[in-house]
């Protein structure tokens, strides 16, 4: 993997490089061996992920992590550049990210603040499989810094903090009848219909947190019930999501949802918590001045949240586009890597 290597000529050669979740060794081989060639960086190994850091001593340690991993591949490989837009799989979300990390691990052999680069795995699978996760559980002191850059697909804007989001399962009781006499029992299905009321009839709250504006969201995203052909259903359960804004924790989530549903059993299944954007810190707020542009509330979830878990401010700043992640068409303008590597080169090395 040549690092000399413009953005996109690198974001390339990096698509041209499966790497689906679970499948990164070659990747992470790759990038390894890459980062090692550089004698200014100190570099460690866990599993497929790849940790390189500057030791110069310097008051400061900043993070820029990045997943290596991508969806599966969906024909959309090799990489192909059609005018100012490379198309391939993981472009987007984020092998253009990536591929400024390691521009920027290469040229930067003094910043003016420690540096400490993270190419991870398994982001976009199961939490348990997160390399970052992983990290922060067998490795912490490699993810010790002052602030973090996660480098998701933001269109090069920068994106505070991120939603939590949380699973829970409402289930309404009825009563089992033979379809021939359905009279004589109450089906659970029909009776599914208030909780759908519920759901029609939420009115999303937008509240404010550290100067950003968050929308929530409450949905519907399954339905389980039925028993057989000829039986009236004694149950159904209603999967819905709740991605709330970061003034709120997972235990207050829990609590909204279940008061929503208060006339039903609830089971929370799931909860990850969000992250406040933390944008008033000094090392964020001068990350942001540096980057400029207006801030923006993450909607969504990221590992950001890890990084606040650990105590660490954390943004979303990368060249991607999130609202084409995932797709087949994913793809990323060019001019925005090198946008995103510039400002991030401004900020790091102080020029």
């Amino acid at each position: 993997m040549d690092l000399r290597l413009d953005g996109a000529a690198l974001t390339a050669a990096l698509v041209d490089t499966p790497s689906v979740s679970g499948e990164e060794g070659p990747i992470a081989d790759a990038i390894e061996a890459a980062l090692r060639a550089l004698p200014h960086l100190a570099v460690h190994r866990d599993g497929h992920a790849v940790v390189a850091m500057t030791m110069l001593g310097r008051p400061e340690r900043v993070i820029l992590a990045g997943h290596v991993d991508t969806v599966p591949v969906a024909g959309n490989l090799p990489a192909r550049a059609e005018g100012p837009r490379l198309y391939g799989c993981g472009t987007t979300d984020m092998k253009s990210g990536v591929a400024v990390q390691l521009r920027l691990a290469a040229a930067l052999t003094a910043p003016r603040r420690d540096v400490t680069y993270v190419f991870y795995d398994c982001e976009e699978v199961a939490a348990e499989r997160n390399g970052l996760l992983r990290l922060s559980r067998s490795h912490p002191e490699l993810l010790a810094g002052d602030f973090a850059v996660l480098m998701e697909p933001s269109s090069a804007e920068i994106e505070g903090g991120c939603q939590g989001t949380l699973r829970a399962e409402v289930t309404v009781a009825g009563q089992r009848a033979h379809t021939a006499r359905s009279w004589m029992g109450r089906n659970a299905i029909h009776e599914a219909g208030p909780v759908l009321d519920v759901l029609r009839g939420y009115v999303p709250r937008e509240p404010e947190v550290d100067g950003l504006r968050y929308h929530e969201g409450l949905n519907a995203v399954g339905i389980r019930g039925g028993v057989a052909g000829n039986v009236v259903p004694d149950e159904c359960a209603v999967t819905v999501n709740y991605r709330f804004a970061p003034d709120r924790t997972g235990e207050q989530a829990a609590g909204f949802v279940r008061s929503l549903f208060s006339e039903w059993p609830v089971t929370v299944l799931d909860v990850a918590e969000g992250a406040r954007p933390g944008l008033r810190r000094p090392a964020a707020a001068e990350f942001v001045a540096a980057v400029g542009g207006t801030p923006r509330a993450k909607l969504g979830w990221t590992d950001v949240a890890r990084f606040s878990a650990l105590g660490i401010p954390a943004v979303n700043y990368g060249p991607g586009i999130s609202e084409i992640a995932h797709t087949a068409g994913e793809y990323v303008e060019t001019a925005k890597i090198a946008e995103c590597e510039s400002r991030l080169t401004a900020w790091l090395d102080g020029s």
